[in-house]
């Protein structure tokens, strides 16, 4: 049997009076605590400050503060800060990672790359940046394999997007 980290879910809508609320109203939050629960991510490669958006079973929604004091700020490149896109794709996955552990009777599974397909960057990360990342559950195979939409914005312009591929490790 599956165990679900419980998370906070807080509604959106300022008029709790009204009762006909919608699925969209409300969010799900995980904490970079809860995060840690479920990814076994650390720094300095733990990419997640926050899910801010969860759908069971199909995508979720994860920040990425960028700040100056990441570790690979110092090469890449002095004077001209980057997050490297091989970064920016890990983020994306590991947002993808909580909609797999979550689901049933994958929370002791470890799920790794088996592939990064049509993936394309549009604009650097920079220093001040918040990274936003959707990734949606395109399919499971045989419980084995995942594969995942990923697309990351920043101040609502598309920075990085592709598919990404999983395979569960035993």
């Amino acid at each position: 049997m599956s165990t679900l980290i419980d998370v906070n879910t807080h509604d959106d809508s300022t008029d709790n009076a009204n009762s006909n609320q919608s699925e969209s109203s409300t969010q799900t939050v995980f904490t970079v605590e809860d995060i840690h629960k479920i990814l076994p991510h650390r720094y300095p490669f733990a990419l997640v400050d926050r899910i801010i958006e969860y759908v069971p079973g199909k995508l979720a929604v994860g920040i990425k503060n960028v700040t100056f004091n990441e570790p690979y700020f110092q090469g890449h490149f002095p004077g001209r800060p980057m997050m490297p896109g091989v970064m920016i794709v890990e983020a994306m996955a590991q947002v993808g990672g909580i909609v797999l552990k979550q689901m049933a009777d994958m929370d002791n599974a470890l799920f790794v790359f088996a592939g990064i397909d049509k993936v394309r960057f549009r604009r650097p990360v920079v220093p001040g940046d918040q990274l936003i990342m959707t990734t949606e559950l395109i399919s499971v195979k045989r419980r084995r394999f995942g594969k995942m939409q990923a697309r990351a914005v920043v101040d609502d312009q598309r920075v990085a997007e592709g598919e990404l591929m999983f395979s569960l490790v035993e």
